[in-house]
């Protein structure tokens, strides 16, 4: 097997504009509505490109590689009144984010459909696992103010993508498999409690 050819992805230059795009934008929009406008906020901004910001590309991301891998064409598209208005939400103390998604050709059947669906959200729990194996075990509180935004952000992001409500991935996942979904959407939750108790 060529690990190498498994693992390439396909992207247009237009693509990568927006993913780039979409990933400064939105962990802007976080930085501002955590920290306001004040002299940490390039602090912060670099924070949330490493936790938040990265939770939401490799999410897309992960739609991406699983569409493919299942032959379909799929590309990010970047909506850019929804960044805008990310970014003006957040000087009000919340981000209201969708700042774009990955289309792909139609899928015949529910359990592709429901795979790819469920790519997103598994890095976002995977992530904040990793995160907040970090949060609990580092001593100093720089980092592990880093790793609680990782471990938070991410399982929220999980949680709140996988509400089986019409246009998110929760509501692919759950027609497809309600024991996949159950399971997911129970395993963010329980990590997202955790770390914020």
């Amino acid at each position: 097997m060529n690990l190498k050819k498994e693992l390439k992805m396909k992207f247009s230059a237009v693509e990568i504009k927006d993913l780039v795009k979409s990933w400064l934008v939105i962990s802007l929009a976080f930085a501002i509505a955590i920290n306001g406008l004040n002299l940490n906020l390039v602090i912060f901004f670099i924070i949330m490109l490493l936790t938040v910001g990265s939770g939401f590309l490799l999410h897309e991301l992960a739609h991406k590689y699983a569409a493919q891998k299942f032959g379909y064409f799929a590309e990010f598209k970047a909506f850019n009144k929804m960044l805008l208005f990310a970014v003006i939400t957040s000087f009000f103390g919340f981000v209201f984010a969708a700042p774009g998604g990955v289309f792909h050709q139609r899928i015949a059947g529910k359990k592709e459909e429901g795979l790819i669906a469920l790519a997103g959200p598994a890095v976002n729990i995977i992530l904040s696992l990793i995160f907040g194996m970090f949060y609990f075990t580092i001593p100093f509180q720089i980092l592990r103010i880093v790793f609680f935004y990782g471990a938070y952000v991410n399982s929220f992001l999980a949680v709140f993508n996988l509400i089986p409500f019409f246009g998110l991935d929760g509501a692919k996942v759950f027609q497809w498999s309600k024991t996949y979904w159950a399971v997911s959407i129970v395993l963010a939750g329980i990590i997202s409690l955790t770390v914020g108790i």
